[in-house]
């Protein structure tokens, strides 16, 4: 944030603690798009990101006292969203592949390299697609930046679960693409 910016932004928290609903509803003019689609990226149901949006805001400023720098209330409120979606998604009983963790294995290289061209908008649907143990796990790695630690944390999952997670949808969410890919390709062939 620029320094003009980051005063604004002090100013409109300051007045959110002081309950002014004017800087409430600038607040929640500036991350209300970036907290839905965390929510929506999650839940996968637009009633229900919308939802859990609205309870969010109102946990937010009901607690804002606790936000001490007002430059990470947007890292403080994407926590909020995120429990609030994996708590919906724990009371819909998220189902998570099984796993022997006594026998598990899990490869720590890549696999080969992909050569696919599929805009983000087509490979950001197929992860929507996959099963909600997959998708609540590549989401959180790979879209909000946290680690199998962290995930594991925030689902109660042990970390080795996690990375299972992550590595059985990665590999579904890779063979989805190329599936895709290769009808792109038959499609483009058969206009030929």
């Amino acid at each position: 944030m620029k320094t003009g910016s980051v005063h604004i932004h002090q100013q409109l928290i300051e007045g959110c603690k002081k309950g002014d609903r004017n800087a409430q509803f600038r607040i929640y003019e500036m991350y209300v798009d970036a907290m839905l689609n965390t929510a929506f990226r999650l839940l996968k149901n637009e009633e229900d990101a919308e939802d859990v949006l609205q309870e969010s805001f109102l946990k937010a400023f009901k607690s804002i006292d606790q936000v001490k720098n007002p430059a990470k209330f947007g890292g403080w409120l994407k926590r909020i969203v995120i429990n609030r979606s994996i708590d919906l998604l724990q009371k819909r009983k998220i189902k998570f592949e099984p796993i022997n963790e006594d026998r598990m294995e899990i490869p720590m290289t890549d696999e080969e390299p992909l050569d696919f061209e599929l805009p983000f908008e087509k490979v950001y649907n197929i992860l929507l697609e996959l099963p909600p143990g997959y998708r609540t796990v590549l989401s959180l790695y790979l879209l909000e930046g946290y680690d199998h630690q962290e995930i594991s944390t925030i689902l109660g999952i042990s970390k080795s679960a996690s990375l299972s997670q992550f590595h059985r949808g990665k590999k579904r969410l890779i063979k989805e693409i190329k599936k895709q890919t290769h009808e792109q390709d038959q499609a483009i062939l058969r206009r030929s």
